[in-house]
């Protein structure tokens, strides 16, 4: 099978969140099943660039053609093709600066869209799909519908559009839609037009073939009226066709046996090794004593932002450093959870650690070290950090919402089985009730022990879910 991807963003090239781990791991796992997979991605400022060459592609449009290159890059089994045009690319962000979306996201996306058929349509063997991520590729499927119905190269491919986050919709006014070359025909409630205006996601989900969310749980979610951002409608009309496949995890990057990040490797079998890391952690932050190896350690790796849950974490902001436990924290977002961060550090210096900002090896570090991590979404589509935590035998304190609720077991009292602790209602009570319980658990080693060898057993590998878009694709599984 020949798979072309399209995304605004891919390891180990462009990353702002999850969605670039995603378009770097599941080619991959694609690659392994025997399929061939091309990924096209825009060259942004800091993208890392070798000495490939590039070659000359023509992208038009409405009517404006724009002079463009292509550099071809094999990772892993995998080509990337990178889409250069400096014009639209060259900046200091991937989507916007200071807050606010770039001005021109509809035309510089719709280039990304039109480039990547281009590139495709020059090739000389057909594709068999042609799978799609999030907004900024959501003009892919409706451009294959109209533009390139008829091409040889991609007319018989199936469309698969991913849906990783239905907050972010790419909406636009609706005057792009002549700009863009599309026209009018494309500004009603079964094509492009979104309450007045015009939204890529619904390019994508009303063109794509076949519709994918990236947890089971969240594609129920997203057809009720409190997850479905408005598009609950719309995901309702198309619920024959919606499936939800939960991301995986790269499990050469996320190892505790061999990541270098760590202090010491780890396993099931040697996780009194674990506190090595712990112990590194807290001299990372100028928290090492002796009281606070003992204490449990609670990591928090996140964008700083309402979704995150930290509005509930604000409601507790004078409650964390009662309770008998050291906090640590690595993320950035809205000033007002920085700065809460920040002051929460200052005050309790010896129990609350921040750093505003992201560094990978010490994302690592908070995953292998801290012994909880708190993830407490308003919505969660899927999730990745509650995951590696479970690899790293740090259990999980999540709210029951989509990929949260699908990848971590609440502790049953009466069983003793479980892989973390859930709560349901988004309060800062509930919140503080779970993670209360989960520090009373911690004095219960046996318990604690048994919980982190079954988080760890767990396959979160993206192999298994690969397979799940094999399925989709509408392909035979081997």
């Amino acid at each position: 099978m020949r798979v072309l991807m399209v995304a605004s963003e891919v390891t180990p090239f462009s990353k702002t969140g999850g969605l670039a781990d995603v378009t770097g791991a599941l080619p991959r796992a694609l690659a392994r099943l025997g399929h061939t997979v091309d990924v096209v991605v825009p060259a942004y400022r800091d993208t890392p660039l070798d000495e490939s060459p590039r070659r000359p592609l023509n992208v038009t449009i409405g009517s404006t053609m724009h002079a463009a290159e292509v550099s071809e890059h094999l990772v892993s089994g995998v080509r990337i093709v990178l889409l250069h045009h400096d014009g639209f690319f060259d900046r200091a962000s991937l989507y916007g600066e200071g807050g606010e979306d770039y001005a021109d996201n509809a035309e510089r996306f719709a280039f990304l869209a039109r480039g990547a058929l281009e590139w495709a349509a020059s090739g000389t063997e057909p594709y068999d799909v042609v799978h799609t991520h999030d907004w900024q590729t959501g003009l892919v499927p409706v451009l294959l519908r109209h533009a390139f119905a008829s091409h040889p190269q991609l007319a018989q491919a199936t469309t698969v559009h991913t849906i990783h986050n239905l907050a972010y919709q790419g909406t636009f006014d609706a005057s792009w839609l002549p700009r863009l070359g599309l026209g009018w025909g494309m500004f009603r409630p079964d094509a492009l037009e979104f309450w007045g205006r015009v939204s890529y996601l619904k390019g994508g989900i009303m063109f794509s073939r076949r519709i994918t969310t990236v947890s089971r749980r969240y594609a129920v979610e997203v057809q009720t009226e409190e997850f479905g951002c408005g598009f609950d409608g719309i995901l309702k009309t198309r619920a024959a066709d919606l499936s939800g496949i939960l991301n995986g995890i790269d499990y050469d990057e996320w190892n505790p046996a061999t990541d270098p990040h760590l202090a010491e490797p780890f396993d099931a079998l040697t996780l009194d090794r674990k506190v090595a890391t712990k112990r590194a952690l807290l001299d990372e932050f100028g928290l090492l004593s002796p009281a606070a190896l003992e204490r449990p350690l609670v990591g928090l790796v996140s964008r700083l932002v309402d979704q995150k849950g930290f509005d509930l974490i604000a409601g507790l902001v004078d409650v964390f450093p009662t309770l008998p436990a050291t906090f640590v924290l690595l993320g950035t977002g809205d000033k007002r959870y920085e700065d809460m961060w920040r002051t929460l550090a200052s005050r309790y210096p010896d129990q609350v650690g921040a750093r505003i900002g992201f560094n990978e090896a010490l994302a690592h570090r908070v995953e292998g070290g801290a012994d909880l991590f708190l993830m407490p979404s308003r919505f969660e589509p899927c999730g990745l950090n509650q995951m590696y935590s479970s690899r790293y035998g740090t259990l999980p304190v999540v709210r029951a919402v989509g990929g949260l609720a699908d990848t971590v077991e609440n502790l049953d009292v009466a069983t003793g089985l479980g892989t973390g602790f859930v709560f349901d209602t988004y309060s800062p009570a509930a919140l503080l009730e779970a993670l209360q319980w989960a520090l009373d658990t911690y004095r219960n080693r046996t318990l604690w022990r048994a919980m982190q060898v079954a988080g760890m057993s767990k396959d979160f590998s993206w192999d298994a879910s690969a397979r799940e878009y094999v399925k989709v694709y509408g392909w035979p599984v081997a």
